[in-house]
């Protein structure tokens, strides 16, 4: 397990070193003594929190809302600033699903969320709780991943995948770091407008233009996370300019370009899940 640190974060981190059965998977594990009001960040994936042993984390989310348990969100957990991460020996494996097999693996619409966080409980009922205890029953991260990664495979096996328009237009955002015109990609797939941005909502939880601003920004904020300027991020990454830009970022974290550049949520990307490489979804881009 290799030790992340960023100003007052200091996390276990540890990766699997086998990639996930399911296309779309990344799989990240976590141990960290004092976890304290960490921001999450917005990304454009769906997140799957299993959590296990003594301690437990603590989501703080809008409304004064508490979430303490494994859970699921949809794409864009966090965004406005308005959810918080704390715990004390907290021990987890996080799993980013792309929206495109989320549906199948957890056996609900990531729309069905609607922006909100969902304990895995009431989601899966005794798996939930099954899942929590084979974790903890197991001494090795990668005996965990293993464990992890067949139940998903065995998940998505059993329902039926999103249209493949859909998936489509989805990978083209993705490839595309957020820089396709939405209007095109109906006609592109054979589709009416109303009926791309129907199934597209519906299916992966989020409409067009709403995940295309999220995969530009999340390519952005890990520009800025590497050390580059506001200015040339801005210009690079499809905004109208450097305020464009700022209000994005503020739309999406409630902070300014230069306090993202130093969140922890998003330095640790580079050693939990280290197959990113330079695409714009940080782990699943399928």
């Amino acid at each position: 397990m290799r030790t992340f640190v960023r100003g007052a974060a200091r996390w276990g981190v540890e990766s699997p070193r086998r990639p996930s059965r399911v296309a779309g998977v990344a799989m990240a594990g976590f141990r960290v003594c004092e976890l304290e009001a960490l921001r999450m960040v917005p990304h454009p994936a769906v997140t799957l929190l299993l959590e296990f042993g003594a301690g437990s984390p603590v989501l703080d989310c809008a409304a004064g809302r508490q979430q303490r348990e494994s859970f699921v969100a949809g794409p864009g957990l966090g965004s406005g600033g308005a959810v918080r991460a704390r715990g004390k020996n907290v021990e987890c494996v996080q799993v980013r699903l792309s929206p495109v097999i989320a549906g199948a693996i957890l056996g609900a619409s990531p729309a069905e969320f609607d922006g909100a966080v969902v304990s895995l409980s009431d989601l899966w009922g005794r798996e939930a709780l099954r899942i929590r205890e084979q974790l903890g029953d197991v001494s090795s991260w990668q005996d965990r991943f293993a464990l992890t990664d067949a139940l998903l495979a065995r998940r998505h096996e059993a329902r039926p995948p999103v249209d493949p328009e859909v998936a489509w237009a989805w990978r083209r955002m993705v490839a595309s770091r957020g820089l396709v015109r939405v209007e095109g990609l109906a006609a592109e797939v054979g589709w009416s407008r109303k009926r791309l941005w129907s199934r597209f909502w519906s299916q992966l939880g989020l409409p067009p233009k709403r995940a295309v601003k999220l995969v530009r920004f999340d390519h952005a904020a890990h520009r800025l996370v590497a050390g580059e300027g506001a200015a040339r991020v801005a210009a690079e990454a499809g905004y109208a300019d450097q305020s464009h830009l700022h209000r994005d970022v503020r739309a999406f974290t409630g902070a300014t370009p230069a306090t993202v550049a130093v969140e922890p949520f998003l330095a640790v990307d580079d050693i939990a899940w280290p197959s990113r490489g330079s695409t714009a979804v940080r782990g699943p881009a399928e």
